[in-house]
């Protein structure tokens, strides 16, 4: 249902900017829903690596939330705009802000990029930055999307945007 009213309010053109979150970095969400009873997500992400079991939760879990963005990409490309879809002239940004839980490192984050942001973004390719500040992500972001920067956040923590990008 969220995912719904959030196409319907870009394709209105209501607005131009949306942040959905369904919990909070500390999630004590539990996901009934999709069978996972046991912990709640946050303390799932905590287990070792050799606990099979948390690792099984974990990736029902998350693959219900890719479910839901895939819901949403799937509504965005449905709706005709220009001379592409709604998809085509947008990005979505979904992220995580660690690359592992139980050591809260920051390497190998999880991002994914969806839509072609009016032309600016080639689709359809998977790329590493290795050690990259996520703030040249943000660069790039907006530059893609017309607005010159440089840096975003701290300066001290962003190189530029990310080349092939």
């Amino acid at each position: 249902a969220q995912v719904d009213v959030l196409a319907q309010a870009i394709g209105c053109d209501l607005t131009r900017v949306v942040s959905l979150q369904w919990s909070r970095a500390e999630s004590d969400r539990r996901h009934p829903w999709v069978g996972v009873t046991r912990d709640t997500h946050h303390g799932l992400s905590h287990a070792g690596d050799s606990d099979l079991a948390a690792k099984a939760d974990l990736i029902t879990i998350n693959t219900w939330y890719a479910t839901q963005l895939a819901s949403l990409l799937d509504r965005m490309k449905a709706v005709p705009e220009g001379d592409g879809t709604l998809l085509d002239h947008t990005v979505v940004l979904w992220v995580n802000e660690l690359g592992k839980g139980n050591t809260h490192t920051h390497d190998d984050i999880p991002i994914v990029l969806a839509g072609g942001a009016g032309g600016a973004l080639r689709t359809g390719r998977y790329l590493r930055f290795d050690r990259a500040p996520h703030g040249n992500l943000m660069v790039s972001l907006l530059n893609a999307l017309g607005i010159e920067a440089t840096t975003f956040g701290d300066p001290a923590h962003c190189t530029g945007p990310l080349a092939g990008l």
